[in-house]
């Protein structure tokens, strides 16, 4: 199963690692690849503007846009070997839903003649004569923001967490442990004393697994002799709650091919490690978007795994 491969994240044009992601990827496709003079590009609005970005597995920057106070969405540009392959459409999607949340009537934009079509899937109407931007065809556009929709949308704060360091990604795992109800699911190909093992997240499991009757961490572990052997604390907790807290191993070759690794609770936060023995991926407190692909990725798994036979001899 092939799971979500880029994400969305706001952008901070006042963190300079971040502003360098937006204008490097406007130079790529506007400036080099469609010959937009630089100083045309380079308007001096995006300090009052609001920035997404969207990055791909790794975390290369691969699309953006921004929406700007005078109510237009702007800027979007995606890198070439991505287009075709839903950058675009989620990136417009969230500007128009900050737009909802803003109260603005409407959003505008001016598009590029060839890009009409692909903004008007998405609701956009064009009005007024075609004129020349940039040495570039354009059209005005612009969508209607009803009120009732307006005032149903929430303001999107999906808590986005930083992990890019082993600190920032235990933090971020404490606080997802932290903010769970009853529930956990965690893919790990392997467990070794940096996860799971500190007496703070211990307590979290802990208190999660001893909640109530809808009770449930389930853990899905390549090696689970490996943990046995170094008698990982996370063992010793399952093997006192073996009925909240369950443990299978993969079985099929594809699954145990997996290298990645996750966290995600119940209460619509997720931490997705791609490579599991790096702490570089990314985090969301209230993120239901990008955790779905991988709850469903985690159930199919689960279904097709067995009980860890190893750790059976401790009545799990």
């Amino acid at each position: 199963m092939k799971l979500q491969d880029f994400h969305l994240e706001v952008a901070d044009w006042s963190r300079e690692d971040q502003r360098t992601a937006l204008l490097d990827l406007r130079e790529a496709v506007f400036i080099r690849e469609q010959g937009v003079p630089e100083q045309r590009e380079r308007d001096g609005l995006d300090a009052d503007c609001w920035h997404v970005l969207a990055r791909d597995e790794s975390g290369r920057p691969i699309g953006c846009g921004r929406l700007t106070p005078e109510h237009k969405i702007g800027r979007m540009a995606v890198l070439q070997e991505w287009r075709g392959r839903g950058v675009g459409v989620a990136l417009l999607r969230e500007l128009v839903a900050r737009a909802r949340t803003q109260g603005w009537p409407e959003v505008a934009l001016d598009a590029q003649v060839s890009a009409i079509g692909f903004y008007q899937r998405e609701g956009f109407v064009a009005h007024g004569e075609e004129f020349e931007d940039a040495g570039l065809p354009h059209r005005a556009m612009r969508l209607a923001l009803p009120a009732a929709a307006r005032d149903a949308a929430p303001l999107r704060d999906i808590g986005v967490l930083p992990v890019g360091t082993r600190g920032e990604a235990a933090d971020a795992r404490l606080q997802l442990l932290a903010d769970a109800r009853h529930q956990l699911s965690i893919y790990l190909p392997l467990l070794d004393d940096d996860h799971y093992a500190s007496a703070e997240e211990l307590a979290e499991l802990r208190r999660i697994a001893i909640s109530g009757r809808g009770a449930r961490i389930r853990i899905l572990l390549h090696d689970p002799a490996a943990a046995l052997r170094n008698d990982h604390r996370l063992i010793t907790l399952a093997q006192r709650l073996p009925s909240a807290i369950q443990i299978r191993t993969p079985v099929e070759e594809t699954d145990l091919a997996y290298t990645s690794a996750y966290l995600l609770n119940d209460a619509g936060g997720y931490l997705f490690l791609p490579e599991a023995d790096r702490a570089q991926g990314r985090a969301a407190r209230h993120d239901r978007a990008n955790q779905a692909p991988l709850q469903q990725h985690f159930d199919e798994v689960w279904e097709r795994a067995e009980r860890a036979s190893e750790l059976q001899a401790l009545g799990l």
